[in-house]
């Protein structure tokens, strides 16, 4: 999985620190709560397949990070579709091209699994993320997310 001087490597449960600190500085807010959970999932859980996918310097250094699920149905037989849940690059290493790796891998990784399709939600106001996904390949999908406010 390695591409010039960026490693792409199965994501690890000491990869926390690095993913966490990588959104604060990407979303300038910190959102540990949320990368427990998602760790608890990706670590602990019988129900997933690890399918989540860090980008690190030649040093070590993680500098991105791609977290999706693929979930297991009875019998651990696993469906065909998978969730890219988040994906983040460090501010200092922002196009150039690590983000794009990071999909593609992900995309490889999920095939050899036997996923036929990835889904993932974008604010639909978040110009630029909608850009990136448009970019590598993403379109909209035959699905309508609704939402209510109560």
């Amino acid at each position: 999985m390695n591409t010039g001087a960026i490693n792409i490597r199965l994501m690890k449960a000491d990869d926390f620190d690095a993913v966490v600190g990588i959104d604060r500085k990407v979303l300038q807010v910190s959102r540990p709560e949320y990368y427990e959970m998602r760790f608890e999932k990706l670590f602990i859980s019988r129900d997933y397949l690890p399918t989540s996918l860090v980008a690190e310097t030649e040093d070590g250094t993680v500098v991105g990070f791609v977290m999706g699920e693929l979930f297991m149905v009875e019998y651990g037989i696993f469906q065909e579709e998978a969730i890219l849940a988040t994906i983040g690059v460090d501010s200092d290493y922002q196009r150039k091209g690590i983000g794009e790796q990071l999909i593609n891998e992900f995309m490889d990784h999920l095939r050899d699994l036997g996923v036929h399709k990835i889904y993932t939600l974008v604010d639909w106001n978040d110009s630029k993320l909608i850009h990136f996904f448009s970019a590598n390949q993403f379109g909209p999908s035959q699905t309508i997310n609704l939402e209510r406010s109560i």
